[in-house]
């Protein structure tokens, strides 16, 4: 096992305050990106920010940072960007192209916050000029983890891990005794269906999917936290930033969410790590690393938090646990297939096109289509990245429409 951050430009001494740009500054890591920096205003120096296509809301937040640059994915938000920009002095760019230039500024660290597969170029051309990322765009490992680890390493960058679950092991991580770590274990809410029977999830509605009972969080990772999707991508993830492997990583069900990771040593050591469930605690962690800053964040009262419990997952209720277990083992395009495949049912469950237990099924059976048709490849490359993950959506697409003529029939 290794610590992400080993070679981290972040450990060198700095003066003055840390140049960061955040990708993604409208999503809900963003957004909690930025609160983080306006309580810290002197700690840090913006230099840009992106959204897709939120051009009032992206110009407010330029705004309220100083950042230099504004830039919308989409090149029809453009003209409300610079209409919204006027007289503020902050550049405005637009379009996919402008994006990647806009990550590759120089600065000391990137928050890597865009969704999805459009940010992993992005995220590997902060990496190539050179910056630190806080990594919260789990397809950077999910799609590309080996390309992604081996660029990090040749230019010489820290890989700081956003989620708290990753933020949790990397704390409880002595870097000096990585070499006698025994095992890592990430925690699961277990979502809003911990208790339900399976025929009772047959007929779980989007609502009630989307309301999870501990975390604020977009639609979709919502959802995935639902399904258990989540802790799948997250073992994926921990294999990645870490260097351990599947059978290394354990996952328990913790309904509190105030235990956030442990790692266990060979002389029989636990280290846990505990917050309130707040992500601006790991992103505080993360823009301020090797160092703290102060944040108004919830604090932890464990006498009022009470009973902290634990249990294994239910892997029949919960199958995507195993399917990311077997997609990890597999090789780099499986868990590409796995993540595209699970974005596509869930943007078709989200529609109200599938139901609920439809979203672990299309993944499965994507899976075991992909193995005949980018089954090994390698995924060296962007390019390459990007092609098989089109292969896992046009899968996932194909095992949907297929399931609805069945029952059409």
């Amino acid at each position: 096992m290794r610590s992400p951050v080993s070679s981290s430009r972040a450990m060198r001494a700095e003066a003055g305050p840390r140049r960061i740009s955040i990708l993604g500054a409208t999503g809900s890591v963003g957004t909690s990106t930025v609160d983080v920096v306006l309580q810290q205003r002197a700690a840090f120096e913006v230099e840009v920010v992106t959204a897709q296509s939120r051009a009032d809301e992206l110009a407010a937040i330029a705004i309220r940072l100083g950042a230099k640059l504004a830039v919308v994915a989409d090149p029809d938000a453009h003209g409300a960007l610079v209409a919204a920009l006027s007289g503020s002095g902050i550049a405005a760019a637009a379009g996919p192209a402008a994006i990647i230039e806009a990550a590759a500024r120089p600065v000391d660290l990137v928050v890597a916050a865009i969704v999805g597969a459009a940010g992993l170029a992005p995220t590997l051309a902060a990496i190539e000029a050179g910056a630190d990322i806080a990594l919260a765009n789990k397809e950077c490992l999910v799609c590309a983890g080996t390309l992604f680890n081996r660029r990090a390493a040749a230019v010489g960058v820290g890989v700081l891990p956003v989620d708290s679950e990753h933020d949790a092991i990397f704390q409880a991580l002595e870097a000096e005794n990585a070499s006698a770590v025994d095992r890592i274990t990430i925690t699961a809410s277990g979502g809003p269906f911990r208790t339900w029977t399976l025929e009772q999830m047959s007929r779980a509605t989007l609502a009630q999917a989307l309301k999870h009972p501990n975390w604020t969080m977009g639609r979709k990772i919502t959802i995935d936290s639902a399904t258990m999707m989540n802790k799948g991508l997250e073992i994926i993830e921990a294999h990645h930033l870490f260097d351990i492997e599947s059978d290394r990583i354990d996952v328990l069900v913790h309904p509190q969410s105030v235990v956030h990771g442990f790692v266990a040593y060979t002389d029989g050591s636990v280290i846990a790590h505990m917050g309130a469930p707040d992500m601006r605690i790991p992103i505080a962690h993360c823009l301020a690393w090797p160092k703290r800053v102060a944040v108004a964040t919830p604090r932890l009262d464990l006498a009022l938090a009470g009973t902290l419990t634990f249990e294994k997952p239910d892997l029949e209720r919960f199958p995507s646990l195993q399917l990311a277990r077997r997609a990890l083992e597999s090789g780099n395009w499986a868990t590409n297939i796995l993540n595209a495949a699970n974005e596509v049912a869930v943007q078709y469950f989200l529609a109200g096109e599938i139901d609920y237990l439809d979203i672990a099924a299309t993944v499965e059976s994507a899976l075991d289509l992909a193995t005949a048709t980018v089954g090994g490849a390698e995924v060296g490359s962007i390019e390459a990245a990007l092609t098989i993950d089109a292969e896992g959506r046009r899968l996932a697409r194909e095992t949907i429409a297929r399931r609805g003529r069945l029952r059409a029939g």
